[in-house]
C-alpha cells in the first residue's frame, strides 16, 4: 500500500536517497561522538583524581614515616580535611582495622574510619580508592593506609549528560535534518538537471541547455552535455537538410523522368506520322496507284516530309545534346547583335517573299557571357517563328533594352495572336496551337522547347504575351559588369 509507494519513490529519486543517507550517516556520528563524551569525561576526571589523590597520599606517607603513631594526629587531621577526599582506613601488619589517630571527625563507620564530611557518605556515589604501606618513626610494625576519594562530582557529570541528551538529540537531529536537505539539493541539483536535458535529449529535442557556472566535474559534464547537444542539433539539422534536399533530388528525378518519358512517347509519336506519310506515298508510287501514278509530284511532297523529319531528327539530337552537356557548358562573351543580323541576314529571301517589316532598336554591342552556340539556336527560334507565322506585310520588332543589371531581349510580331488558355503549353514538347498550320510550315513543335530549354542553362526563362498589336517573346540576359 502506502508504505509500498513510499520504498519506490525513495528507490526513485537520487535526492531522497542521499538525504536518508545523509541524515542517518550525521545522527549515527553525532550520537557517537555523545556517547564518547560521556564516557570519556568522567572517565579523565576519575583518573585526574586518582593521580592528585595519589599524589596527595604519597607526600601524607612521607611525612608520617617522620613521626611517631602519636605524633601523627595534626598530619591526619590536615590530610582529611582535603576536600578530594571522602574517608581513610588505617590497618596494622595483621590486617586489622585500627583507630585513627584523629580527634576531629566522626567516625561514621566505627571507631576506625575517618570521613571528611556526612554529605559524601551516599554509597550511590561511585567511591574511588587506593592502598599504601608504611611504618611510623621507631616502629618496625608495618600499616597499611586505604583513602578513598569524593566520586560524587563523577556521578554528577554522568547525570547531566544523561539530562540533557533529549536535548541534544532533538538539536542534533534538527541540525542533521536541515545539513542533509542543503547537502542533498548542492549535490543532486545539477544531476539532476544533466539527468533532464539528458532526457529531453533521447526525445531529441537538443535545445535544452545545462544552466549554471560550475567548475568541478559536474560542471565540466554539464559543459561537455551542453556541447553535446549543439553537435547533436547542428548534426540533426544537416540531416534533415540533406534529406529534404535528397527527397527533392528524387522529386525531380521522378518528374524528369516522367518528362522524358513523355517526350519519348511524344516523339515517337511525332516520328511516325511523317515516316507513315513517306512510306504511304513510296508504296502508291511503286504500285502506280490512282493519283500516285503522278511520281514528280509525290515525289516532292515527300520530299518535303523529309525534310520535315530530318528537321525533327535535329531538334532531338539538340535537345539530347542539352541534356547530357552540363559537365561540358561553356561560355563566352559574344555580341548577340551579330547573332541576331546574321540571322535575319540568312533568311532574308523569306522576308522579302513575304513583305515584312524588320523593326530592330538596340544599340551597336550588346555583349553577355552565353554558349554562341546554343543562342544561336535561341534567335533563329524566336525570330525564325516570328517571320512563319506572321502574315503578310506584317511588322516584326526586335528589341534589346538595359534594364539594371540585365538586358530584356524582345521579340514581337504584329497581326496575330495567341489564346491565352494555349500560351502555358507553348513550351511543352510537340504542342502546336494551330496543327495544320504547323504543318505546311514544317514545324516540329520543338522550337518554343529548346528555346526555353536553352534559356533556363543560362539562368533565364523566356515568356510569351499578347499585346494590342500581336504576340511578344521575351526573356532576360545578365549584363557582364
Amino acid at each position: 500500500g502506502w508504505d509500498i509507494k513510499l520504498i519506490k519513490k525513495i528507490r526513485s529519486s537520487l535526492f531522497a536517497k542521499i538525504f536518508i543517507i545523509t541524515l542517518m550517516m550525521l545522527l549515527c556520528i553525532s550520537l557517537f561522538v555523545f556517547g564518547l563524551l560521556a564516557w570519556l569525561m568522567p572517565q579523565t576526571y576519575s583518573n585526574k583524581l586518582n593521580s592528585f589523590l595519589d599524589g596527595q597520599t604519597r607526600e601524607f606517607i612521607s611525612e608520617l614515616e617522620k613521626v611517631t603513631f602519636s605524633d601523627s594526629v595534626g598530619l591526619f587531621d590536615q590530610f582529611i580535611q582535603n576536600m578530594e577526599i571522602n574517608s581513610v582506613e588505617l590497618y596494622d601488619s595483621t590486617g586489622m582495622l585500627i583507630a585513627l589517630p584523629t580527634e576531629q571527625f566522626c567516625d561514621s563507620y566505627g571507631v576506625n574510619v575517618a570521613q571528611a564530611s556526612d554529605d559524601d557518605s551516599d554509597e550511590s556515589n561511585p567511591v574511588l580508592s587506593g592502598n599504601y604501606y608504611f611504618s611510623f618513626l621507631g616502629s618496625n610494625d608495618r600499616y597499611m593506609l586505604i583513602v578513598y576519594g569524593k566520586a560524587g562530582k563523577i556521578a554528577e557529570l554522568q547525570h547531566a549528560f544523561l539530562r540533557i541528551f533529549p536535548l541534544l538529540l532533538i538539536v542534533v537531529f534538527a541540525i542533521s535534518l536541515s545539513a542533509s536537505w542543503l547537502y542533498s539539493g548542492i549535490i543532486t541539483k545539477p544531476v539532476l538537471e544533466i539527468s533532464r536535458v539528458s532526457e529531453k535529449m533521447s526525445d531529441l529535442h537538443f535545445e535544452w541547455l545545462v544552466s549554471g557556472q560550475r567548475t568541478d566535474e559536474l560542471g565540466i559534464l554539464g559543459k561537455s552535455l551542453n556541447r553535446l547537444s549543439q553537435n547533436l542539433r547542428m548534426a540533426l539539422t544537416d540531416l534533415k537538410r540533406a534529406n529534404a534536399e535528397l527527397e527533392a533530388d528524387i522529386e525531380r528525378e521522378k518528374a524528369r523522368e516522367k518528362a522524358q518519358m513523355d517526350f519519348f512517347s511524344a516523339a515517337s509519336h511525332e516520328l511516325k506520322t511523317p515516316v507513315t506519310i513517306i512510306k504511304g506515298q513510296l508504296e502508291g508510287m511503286l504500285l502506280g496507284i490512282g493519283a500516285y501514278k503522278d511520281r514528280e509530284k509525290y515525289l516532292l511532297r515527300s520530299l518535303g516530309v523529309t525534310q520535315t523529319l530530318e528537321s525533327m531528327v535535329y531538334d532531338l539530337l539538340t535537345i539530347s545534346r542539352l541534356q547530357t552537356s552540363d559537365s561540358d557548358f561553356k561560355t563566352e562573351n559574344l555580341d548577340c547583335v551579330s547573332l541576331i543580323r546574321k540571322y535575319l541576314s540568312d533568311t532574308e529571301d523569306l522576308i522579302v517573299d513575304k513583305d515584312l517589316q524588320i523593326n530592330t532598336r538596340f544599340s551597336k554591342l550588346i555583349t553577355v557571357n552565353a554558349n554562341k552556340i546554343l543562342m544561336e539556336k535561341v534567335f533563329s527560334n524566336l525570330i525564325g517563328n516570328a517571320v512563319k507565322y506572321s502574315p503578310p506585310k506584317a511588322v516584326i520588332n526586335i528589341t534589346i533594352e538595359k534594364q539594371q543589371s540585365d538586358y530584356l531581349f524582345s521579340i514581337e510580331n504584329y497581326d496575330t495572336h495567341i489564346p491565352e488558355e494555349a500560351i502555358p503549353k507553348l513550351f511543352e514538347a510537340f504542342y502546336r496551337v494551330d496543327t495544320s498550320r504547323s504543318r505546311q510550315t514544317g514545324g516540329s513543335g520543338l522550337g518554343l522547347y529548346i528555346v526555353q530549354k536553352i534559356l533556363q542553362q543560362h539562368n533565364s526563362n523566356c515568356n510569351i504575351r499578347n499585346t494590342e498589336n500581336g504576340v511578344e517573346f521575351f526573356f532576360k540576359l545578365p549584363q557582364i559588369i
